[in-house]
């Protein structure tokens, strides 16, 4: 098998995606990598090999000859960045969520089509085992026909993972109901089989608007400042100069299929886990962890309430970041870029994911009034619908 060349756009965090697909004569390799912190660029070669190209631009290597990229760059770039390689005939990896406002994703999903050229976007929750195992259990028909999901969010480490950098600022992200948020809202969809088309919200910058302490951190990752000792909240210190986002909220959605929902999300709470509760005609469901030792519990019969439930099935979790999900994300890409085909993320799906957050951090920061949602344009959602070619 010859190996697919790849870049990738971004070596912060999340780059660590792109190593697992990084194979050099098992598939794929990594030709090319750009970021415009000259400090991340100078560890390229240590990570993918001599041969591995670099660029402060990423316009220098959309005539490279690459045959897929990955852009993991912050989310305000992602939407250019794509439409370059797009239009470059590059298949494109975005990271979620795909963009900051839904005007921006209409944009990507347009330019996809019209170029022909394969978009994938990486929400690997989809390929979590957790999630997996309650839409298997939703499929079996476990719990009847679903009638309303609820999240709730609890972001231990929030203070670390969004308050000290890009993410705290809202021109680069809109909100951390979207931000943070994209991931579960498109669980959301998934488990319940369609998409929020009114949505309401509520919440505020609660704790970490009052901490004065700022500092600028360019060039320095979120795991240089990371610590279980940085407890209480309020005792953080080098928050990002600018700080704008929300660290409490709360939205309610009403889907096109008749499923009510709800998702809440919290960036100081001493414990980090995600909660899903999904109900239906015939029973409901829950997760308990998402990781290693997670179980999802089914109660069917009526009773006060036992919390070993009905039915509980065990979750194994694989090797690999994220419940196990990240390398079957990036195999799935490699497949995609190699084969074509469906894959179980889809850029429609992503775009709704984002369009239900937007919409609710306009309804937070106006009232909590209700906000409508315009679906995909008809003949672009068939088009992805009917497999990219």
């Amino acid at each position: 098998m010859n190996d697919i060349r790849l870049g990738v756009i971004g070596l912060g965090n999340r780059s660590d995606l792109v190593e697992l697909a990084h194979q050099p004569g098992s598939g794929s390799v990594v030709a090319a990598a750009c970021d415009r912190d000259p400090r991340m660029l100078a560890l390229a070669e240590k990570r993918f090999g001599t041969g591995v190209r670099t660029t402060l631009d990423h316009h220098e290597l959309l005539d490279a000859g690459l045959d897929g990229v990955f852009v993991l760059t912050p989310d305000h770039t992602h939407e250019q960045i794509g439409l370059d390689f797009l239009a470059a005939g590059v298949p494109v990896f975005l990271d979620k969520p795909m963009a900051i406002t839904i005007e921006a994703c209409d944009r990507l999903l347009t330019a996809a089509r019209a170029y022909r050229t394969p978009l994938y976007v990486g929400h690997n929750m989809r390929h979590m085992p957790v999630v997996v195992a309650m839409r298997d259990l939703i499929d079996s028909g476990a719990i009847g026909e679903v009638k309303a999901i609820w999240c709730r969010h609890f972001v231990g480490n929030g203070g670390d993972f969004y308050f000290k950098d890009w993410h705290a600022d809202r021109r680069n992200t809109t909100g951390l109901l979207l931000q943070k948020g994209a991931h579960d809202i498109d669980v959301i969809h998934w488990l319940a089989g369609g998409y929020t088309r009114r949505v309401n919200a509520m919440g505020g910058l609660t704790v970490y608007g009052d901490i004065s302490s700022r500092r600028d951190r360019s060039g320095q990752r979120m795991t240089d400042w990371l610590s279980a000792d940085n407890w209480p909240p309020l005792s953080l210190t080098g928050l990002h100069p600018v700080v704008d986002v929300e660290d409490l909220s709360m939205m309610q959605m009403h889907l096109d299929n008749g499923v009510f929902a709800s998702y809440q999300q919290c960036h100081y709470t001493p414990d980090y886990w995600r909660n899903y509760t999904v109900i239906g005609t015939e029973g409901r469901m829950e997760n308990f962890g998402d990781s290693e030792g997670a179980e999802v519990r089914v109660w069917n019969r009526r009773s006060e309430y036992r919390a070993e439930g009905d039915l509980v099935v065990p979750v194994h979790t694989p090797t690999g970041t994220h419940g196990g999900a990240d390398p079957l994300l990036a195999a799935e890409f490699l497949r995609f870029v190699r084969e074509g085909g469906a894959t179980v993320t889809s850029p429609v799906a992503a775009r709704e994911a984002v369009a239900a957050g937007y919409a609710a951090t306009l309804s937070l920061r106006d009232g909590g009034r209700a906000v409508d949602i315009a679906p995909v344009d008809p003949d672009v959602a068939a088009y992805f619908a009917h497999g990219q070619k």
